[in-house]
């Protein structure tokens, strides 16, 4: 039986595939030793503002009390907030483009990632989501590769109790695992699935010497840990390879991919081919009609 050349699914049917590997809510929350119902309830009303359908001031009315009974110290009620990040600037705006005519569903950007970011089993940033489509015999796979979107209206910035994730002004979404405390508000916040947390396990097993070896992302070019160890019992996800565009390097899946499917560059550029292929027809951004306005754009 040989495969069709794939079509492709509507945007909503990407969406629904999405869902799929969107762990659900209660398991994750349920592992940790924070409020569940406030983290659920949070995580609701975190999408409302997103929506406009709820003001960010009345959010914070809403939690500032429960946030400070349940984190205590630990809250920083004062931290910047998903508007303040939108003002426009003249500098670089990231964003990825994947082209899933391209996409062959090899894994090599999910590999790469791994090896590039040293992520613990069973953790991926960049994974490659799959169905298929058709009946017996004109069937074709399709794929989904799925990073961080990097939304330039997160709702996992407005639920952390700790300011730990925050949004740079090149609008990547990053996690300060110095300051994270591992409540996992922001993984059930997050509709795409992106985020995971860290129970610590390693390859050691495997191979010896491996929670020795330092990790790039968390190297000294981040500034803060000197020794480069990768942190345990916090959130991790993708930072579009942070660690490398200070390099001027590109994320490592993009470097790696055999399909040549990922492009990446500066939104803020008209000129660029990512702005000019996020202009196309064949554009689309996963579930946006919930109003995170994702910086990873596919082309069907």
């Amino acid at each position: 039986m040989a495969l069709k050349t794939k079509k492709g699914l509507e945007p909503k049917e990407y969406a629904k595939l999405a869902d799929h590997f969107v762990p659900d809510a209660n398991e994750v929350l349920s592992k940790s030793r924070y409020d569940t119902k406030l983290g659920l309830n949070m995580a609701k009303d975190a999408r409302k503002v997103i929506n406009g359908s709820l003001k960010i001031e009345d959010f914070h009315k809403i939690y500032s009390a429960s946030l400070l009974n349940e984190f205590g110290h630990q809250y920083a009620s004062d931290g910047p907030s998903t508007k303040s990040m939108q003002k426009k600037d003249s500098g670089p705006k990231w964003g990825m483009v994947i082209d899933l005519k391209k996409c062959i569903g090899c894994d090599t950007c999910t590999v790469s990632c791994k090896s590039e970011n040293r992520t613990p089993p069973g953790m991926s940033y960049n994974v490659v989501l799959e169905t298929i489509k058709g009946d017996f015999p004109n069937i074709s796979v399709v794929n989904l590769p799925r990073p961080c979107m990097h939304c330039d209206k997160p709702p996992c910035v407005q639920v952390c109790p700790t300011r730990a994730t925050y949004k740079l002004n090149d609008g990547i979404v990053m996690i300060d695992n110095d300051r994270c405390i591992g409540c996992r508000y922001c993984m059930v916040a997050c509709p795409y699935g992106a985020r995971s947390y860290d129970f610590g396990d390693g390859y050691e097993q495997e191979m010896i010497g491996y929670n020795d070896v330092t990790s790039p992302e968390y190297g000294v070019e981040r500034g803060e840990r000197k020794k480069g160890k990768v942190p345990q019992e916090t959130v991790r996800k993708c930072s579009f390879c942070y660690h490398r565009l200070q390099r001027g390097e590109e994320p490592a899946c993009v470097e790696t991919c055999i399909g040549d499917a990922r492009y990446f560059g500066d939104m803020n550029d008209p000129n660029s081919v990512v702005s000019k292929l996020a202009a196309s027809p064949r554009a689309f951004r996963l579930k946006e009609e919930l109003g995170t306005q994702p910086r990873v754009v596919y082309l069907r």
